[in-house]
């Protein structure tokens, strides 16, 4: 097996997971922690990238590179434009899920995962076919739960969908009031709709534009100081994109790049805690406590 490489930033906490090999007690040091859960992102990280996807997407779309395929789906006028769109994206995924291979090393880590007990999520902005066909043909009788695809929003690199899975798996801390670590964002819907009909209000009265719905959407994420909130600071979010790894770092998780030709400038980025080149790499650092 080669070794990992670790790109471990200065903004990290110095604080690392307790090794699995050896069991939390009151003698271990206060500089560990207990490892809660791992959140995995899908193509590119449980199976091998296909990339050729967002060209075939963005050509069906007529959308440029620099435009995210999912905003600009949400963004058309119409609920009928928007299915329209999203079927066009669902056709090109269940053709891709066909050619689906499976990363190096997914047993080898998920048998391990299972047979230390350590809880598995999913947080993917594809939606559950794919997902479920990874699942069945790879990893039967592997449980990933829960499975959070891109019916599920605000996606990533939003970290909602990683504090999601943080509330469902009860880990929680009281707010300290600061900005950006939101509560579970299904408990935000009245908010929300408050929010949306004021904001159209206000365009109606000839008032309001594209920075002031910015700053609503800013104020959705600002907390009560003692308001119970999801924590996800003893997590680890596995992924091969920005979005994957800014949306572990927004949530508080700590972050692992699986780095391939495609996706090697992201091992420098501030929001890399790690990086390695096949996901059975990472029982060794599990194992030894090395993030």
């Amino acid at each position: 097996m080669r070794r990992f490489y670790s790109m471990m930033q200065s903004a990290s906490p110095t604080w690392k997971f307790a090794p699995l090999q050896r069991p939390l007690t009151t003698k271990t040091s206060p500089q560990t922690r207990k490892l809660e859960g791992i959140v995995f992102d899908v193509d590119g990280t449980l199976c091998e990238p296909q990339t050729y996807m967002f060209h075939e997407m963005r050509a069906a779309l007529g959308i440029p590179k620099s435009q995210d395929i999912l905003e600009h789906v949400y963004s058309l006028p119409t609920p009928e434009q928007q299915h329209q769109a999203m079927d066009l994206i669902r056709d090109i995924e269940r053709r891709a899920m066909l050619q689906q291979v499976a990363q190096p090393g997914l047993a080898e880590l998920m048998a391990y995962l299972d047979a230390r007990g350590v809880r598995k999520g999913i947080c993917t902005r594809n939606f559950d076919t794919p997902v479920n066909n990874l699942l069945n043909k790879f990893l039967a009788g592997s449980v990933f739960a829960p499975i959070v695809t891109r019916d599920f929003r605000p996606p990533k690199p939003d970290p909602a969908g990683i504090l999601h899975i943080a509330r469902s798996w009860g880990l929680l801390r009281r707010s300290t009031g600061e900005a950006g670590v939101p509560a579970d964002p299904r408990e935000e819907d009245e908010r929300r709709r408050r929010s949306a009909a004021e904001e159209e209000g206000s365009r109606q009265d000839g008032g309001g534009g594209e920075e002031e719905a910015d700053g609503a959407a800013d104020d959705l994420l600002q907390t009560q100081v003692g308001e119970e909130v999801a924590d996800a600071s003893g997590l680890i979010m596995v992924g091969d994109s920005i979005d994957d790894i800014t949306a572990g770092r927004r949530a508080g998780a700590r972050t692992v790049l699986l780095v391939n030709d495609v996706n090697r400038h992201l091992a420098d980025h501030e929001h890399t805690d790690l990086v390695i080149s096949r996901l059975d790499e990472l029982i060794d650092v599990l194992e030894n406590g090395l993030l």
